[in-house]
This record gives structure tokens, sequence and C-alpha cells, in this order.
């Protein structure tokens, strides 16, 4: 027994060196990409390229295969590890456009407005913001009259009245918005500004660190030639851009975020409702339940009025809500009538028209579920 204990405690140390080496290794490799970042603000090439790290991963997992390891483990630590690596890198950038006037953020104080104001700054523009108690003061006018960029970025309910008071900017001046919704401040941006126009959706959260590897919708306005350097910009801060039109984009809200969210809503409501034990439900739920009990949860620790204009703003997503109520009262007679056959067949329906979408999802999910497990999610340690 004392032979075992101790060849036990040999080898317990001898996996305490490596993973001590192992820190020792990342902070080596954090010193390099911290270097690499540095080059390419000053080359102007962006953090994230996605042919080098598609290269990388695939020449580590041929090596783990010859050493006899996990290449799907191999992946796993090296995005991980570069995932860190592209935050380490992304302090500043090249700027796109060095001879832009003033950049003016509108509610660059609020959540994403300094997520830009942030990302303007580590590229060396100039950047003012503008709040609410600067329209009274008169240095709102006073800034916008000589901006050269202006990025909307405040509420979606009070959006458009903001842009209706912009009737002060340069002819010169790029006009642009950061709202979820694009239609109505597409519309209302073209109408009191005839320079150049452009609707922008960071697909992305203000918990975000940056662009990269986000995605920005782009919905051209006017002049767009005038605005080309806004993009490339957006490309250097590492964000993968998606050309749309404004009603093109909202069609696809409505069901990403107006949908989602409502039903999201209802879901926690009902939960409210039923008044579970939510520690309870935890330690009775696989990582996939405890996955989607954190996303309702998410919603409600975020901002009611956010969500309430999301889902309000538009009232002919109503009718797409009324549409899945409806669906939800016959899939219940489904069950009240004891119709299982049927419920099988449309199941089946549903699985084909998802096709091979599904199966990725399946193969995906469970690498994602993995991870969740490992971390424990939403569990007491």
């Amino acid at each position: 027994m004392a032979d075992f204990s101790q060849q036990l405690e040999e080898l317990r140390e001898g996996i305490d060196e490596l993973d001590t080496q192992l820190v020792e290794l990342l902070a080596k490799r954090n010193h390099i990409t911290t270097q690499v970042g540095k080059l390419k603000a000053e080359a102007g090439m962006p953090v994230y390229v996605p042919a080098r790290e598609k290269a990388l991963i695939a020449s580590r997992r041929a090596q783990a295969e010859l050493l006899g390891v996990s290449p799907d483990l191999t992946e796993d630590l090296l995005r991980r590890v570069m995932r860190e690596s592209y935050h380490t890198q992304n302090n500043q950038y090249r700027c796109v456009n060095e001879s832009v006037g003033n950049v003016v953020v509108i509610g660059g104080e609020g959540a994403l407005g300094r997520v830009f104001v942030s990302l303007f700054e580590r590229s060396r523009y100039k950047v003012s913001v503008v709040e609410k108690d600067d329209w009274q003061s008169g240095r709102a006018a006073d800034v916008l009259s000589q901006a050269a960029l202006v990025v909307v970025a405040v509420p979606i309910n009070v959006t458009e009245k903001t842009i209706a008071k912009l009737t002060m900017l340069p002819k010169s001046c790029v006009l642009a918005d950061i709202t979820s919704i694009k239609v109505k401040p597409l519309e209302a941006m073209l109408k009191v500004h005839d320079g150049p126009v452009v609707g922008l959706h960071p697909m992305f959260g203000p918990d975000a660190p940056g662009m990269i590897k986000q995605v920005v919708v782009v919905c051209e306005g006017r002049e767009s030639s005038k605005y080309d350097w806004l993009i490339e910009q957006m490309r250097i801060w590492g964000a993968t851009i998606h050309a749309s039109s404004a009603h093109e984009h909202d069609q696809a809200m409505a069901y990403i975020q107006v949908m989602r969210h409502f039903n999201t809503f209802v879901y926690g409501q009902h939960l409210k409702g039923e008044d579970p034990n939510l520690e309870s439900l935890t330690m009775f739920s696989s990582p996939i339940y405890r996955l989607e009990l954190a996303m309702v949860g998410r919603l409600f620790a975020q901002s009611p009025q956010l969500y309430a204009d999301i889902i309000f703003n538009n009232p002919d997503n109503f009718a797409l809500l009324r549409r899945f109520y409806e669906r939800f009262g016959l899939a219940l007679s489904l069950l009240e009538n004891g119709n299982k056959n049927e419920f099988i067949a449309q199941f089946a329906s549903v699985g084909d028209w998802f096709g091979d979408y599904a199966k990725k999802c399946l193969a995906d999910s469970k690498q994602m579920l993995l991870k969740a497990d490992d971390g424990q999610l939403l569990r007491d340690k």
C-alpha cells in the first residue's frame, strides 16, 4: 500500500510539473502574440485571419494523430488559446482613414456605444461623445456641425427622434446607426441627411471585447464609396461583414430576435407562475437543459426596456407571434387527443425541413455540452 501511494504521488508530481510548464508556455505564447498584434497594427492587417487559423488547426491535428493524442482535444485547446491570443493582440489597430475629421458617437457612454468609442480610439481617431445633456447645453450642435462620421448608438425607442435632430451635419459627413432594426432608422437618416448614409447592426452584445470573429450587418443607404473606409476599418477590427437590404435584415430579426425573445419571456413568465425551485431544477438538469435555462435567465438579467423596445417596435411582427401561438395550440391538441402517431409524423417532417443542418447542430452541440459539463455550468461547485 505504501509503495502504491509513493508511486501515485510521484506520478502526480510529474503531472504538476508538466502543468506548470504548460502555464509557462502559455505565458511565452501570449508574449509572442502581443508582438504579432503590434506588427499587424503597423501593417494594417486584421487580427483574425481565417486562412491562417484553419491551416494552424489542421497542422496541429495531424501532429496530434502522429503522437497518439486526440485531435479533437488538441483543436479544442488551441481554439481556446487562440481566442485569448486575439484579445491580447487587440490593443491597437491601423487607422484606415487618417485624414478623416472628428468621429462622433451619439450615446457613446452607453454599453455598446463604449465598445465603438474604444475601437475608434485604439485606431487613433479623434472621438467625441454626445449624450442627452449635450443637446440642452448646445454642445451637441457644435460638435455635430464639425463631424466627419456620426454613429447613432442610442436606445431603439429614441433612435428616430435622435436622428431627426441631425440637421446640422456637414454634407460630407457619414451618418450611421447601430440599431438592431434597420428599415425605420435608415429611412430617417436618408430623410434628415443629404450626404453618405449607412445602416449597421453589430451582431453582438456590449459584453463582447471587440469585433473579432463578430458579424456586422451593413445596409447600404447612400454614397457607399464615401463610407467604404468605415467598412474596411471594421474588417481591420476583426469583423465579418454581411451586406443586406434593410427589409431582409428586419425580416430575419423577426425570427432571430422578436420571436425568440418573446418566447423566452413567456417561458420565464410561466416558470414564475409555477414557482419551481431553480436550484433543484439545475441539479436535475443535464448540460443541455442547464444551457437552455441559462439563456432564459440571461434575458431577465438585462434591461426590460430594451427587450420591450425590440418586441414592440414593429407591430408587423405580432402576426408572426400569433401564428406561433396558434401552432403551439395545435401541437398541444395532439397531446390532449392522444395522437402520438401524428406527433411523430410532424416531428419527422420538421426534421426533414432542417435537413443536414440538424445533423450539424447535433454534432456541434455535443462539443458545447462537453464544455458546459466540464465547467459544471450553473451548478454549485
